[in-house]
């Protein structure tokens, strides 16, 4: 049976691929074991194809832990998710921050045993969906 962290990363690879599908582009889930990319996603003309990690946080808000395997993949075309899902009164609120693997890389913080992403450094980069270009 999975666990509640699993269950709510499943959920957030597809509020990703939703949001990405709502604004034109073309995305498919890869295999669960598919080490580093849980998306792949291109634009509607097939010229720019990019892989998407995400990373969710629905307790802690002001980091990501993004795993000792990000320094391995940097690319042009890799793309993080990094998700927020803070319960609300009435709700949730979804916030987005869209990070390019190179920025991810630049900006990790390495204090313990895990690598992780302070919300201070991708502040800026909330909703930047401009990342992935033009879907059409």
């Amino acid at each position: 049976m999975a666990s509640n962290a699993q269950m709510t990363g499943m959920r957030d690879v597809y509020l990703v691929a939703a949001e990405l599908s709502r604004l034109g582009f073309i995305v498919s889930p890869t295999s669960r074991s598919a080490a580093g990319a849980d998306l792949l996603v291109t634009d509607q003309k097939y010229q720019n194809a990019f892989s998407v990690q995400v990373k969710t946080n629905a307790k802690t808000f002001h980091f990501w832990l993004i795993g000792k395997k990000a320094q391995e993949t940097v690319s042009e075309s890799h793309i993080y998710v990094l998700v927020n899902i803070r319960q609300k009164k009435g709700g949730e609120e979804i916030e987005y921050y869209v990070v390019p693997s190179k920025i991810l890389v630049k900006n990790a913080i390495h204090d313990g045993n895990w690598p992780n992403m302070p919300m201070s450094a991708v502040k800026n980069l909330q909703n930047k969906w401009d990342v992935f270009g033009a879907p059409i």
